[in-house]
């Protein structure tokens, strides 16, 4: 009697996943590790790779069994033929046996998006790896840096969304031409989760459009930064949009005066960069302040304008001071001089690490009503 032919896979979209017969697919590699475990048979290790892959209309996780030797790219685009299909802690996830075919494919092949297949949500909804949604929200902020992505630099633009129900951090790796109090349309975005927060992503695949006006209220209805004790902020995890308020009783290194690579902007040590090596440094300013304000601490890590604007110190005095003191631990001392026993709020993201509550400010002005001689008996306390 002949053998009954294999059914050919069925060509699905993630989202559809289900344990079954084996699927085909093309789907972009969002995150990959390659490990090896081993086998309970024999004892011998055998190589496996795993992570995510998605397709804009959902996100599976998947097992490469004995994979190939060259590396799998974060971001390639793969097209997938005779895929198992298995269900762990009741979500579908894929397997590549040696039965399956794996190949490249286009960024083009990509099943592509419409509004009308994209299911509504506000932001109160999102939960990581979510996508494949359609939000309406309002630009809270938005701002572009540049960022070293391999061996070029690249234009990355992250801000805050609000709907209503709640605050979303965005970053986006295309120039949507967003404006801070516009009300838009996302599409093809995916929740990840960056310093222990959900975050919106943004890429090429993406959509976005604007809405009219009456569509949704005015931002200042939609948001507005809420104020909290330090344990609180703590407690919660952080926040994107946090206020604050403390007195200084610490500066943390690395502050004061430092250098740069000028390629890729890390902080470098005695003209070694550790990814270009020796290199001409470009100088630089920071400080880490620690707020107190009776309930629990935060580090507030300020940049080059916010030091200077707290400090009252400047880049280019500071390299005066050098030319005729070469000690840059003076620098430190001199913002422990100005800072410590000031009291400030503080309006930005916040999160917590293994080293507890960190913020990133955007703002940061002193508080009304601290007297200065607090900040003096402070000084000398901890003098």
């Amino acid at each position: 009697m002949a053998s009954e032919a294999p059914a050919e896979a069925i060509e699905i979209r993630l989202r559809d996943l289900r344990p079954g017969p084996p699927v085909s697919f093309i789907a972009r590699v969002v995150q990959v590790e390659r490990r090896e475990i081993t086998r309970k048979s024999d004892g011998q290790r055998r190589p496996i790779l795993s992570g995510l892959v998605s397709d804009g209309t959902g996100t599976v996780r998947f097992t490469w069994w004995d994979p190939p030797a060259e590396e799998i790219d974060r971001g390639s685009v793969l097209r997938i033929v005779r895929a198992e299909v298995r269900e762990y802690l009741g979500r579908a996830e894929v397997a590549f046996t040696y039965k399956t075919r794996v190949a490249p494919a286009a960024e083009a092949e990509l099943p592509r998006l419409n509004w009308e297949e994209m299911p509504v949500r506000t932001i109160r909804d999102l939960v990581p790896p979510d996508e494949g949604f359609r939000l309406d929200a309002r630009v809270v902020r938005v701002s572009a840096r540049s960022v070293a992505v391999g061996a070029e630099r690249r234009s990355l633009f992250e801000g805050l969304l609000a709907d209503g129900s709640g605050v979303i951090g965005f970053t986006s790796w295309r120039d949507f031409s967003l404006r801070e109090g516009e009300a838009v349309r996302i599409g093809g975005g995916y929740l990840h989760v960056y310093r222990r927060r959900p975050q919106l992503v943004l890429d090429d695949r993406s959509m976005v459009t604007r809405l009219p006006e009456a569509v949704l209220p005015p931002l200042a209805k939609l948001w507005s930064p809420s104020r909290q004790s330090l344990a609180r902020w703590e407690a919660e995890g952080g926040g994107e949009a946090v206020e604050l308020a403390g007195r200084v009783v610490g500066i943390l290194p690395p502050s004061g005066l430092f250098y740069r690579c000028p390629q890729c902007r890390r902080r470098i040590q005695q003209g070694i960069c550790v990814n270009h090596g020796p290199v001409t440094g470009q100088p630089d300013l920071a400080a880490r302040l620690v707020l107190d304000d009776g309930t629990g601490a935060a580090t507030v890590n300020l940049d080059r304008p916010a030091t200077e604007s707290v400090s009252g110190l400047t880049l280019e005095a500071c390299l005066e001071r050098l030319r005729s003191a070469p000690d840059p631990s003076g620098i430190e001392e001199l913002l422990w001089e100005r800072l410590i026993g000031t009291s400030w709020t503080v309006r930005g993201s916040a999160y917590v690490d293994d080293f507890g509550l960190s913020v990133r400010p955007e703002t940061i002005e002193p508080t009304p009503g601290t007297e200065a001689p607090d900040a003096d008996r402070l000084r000398r306390r901890l003098a």
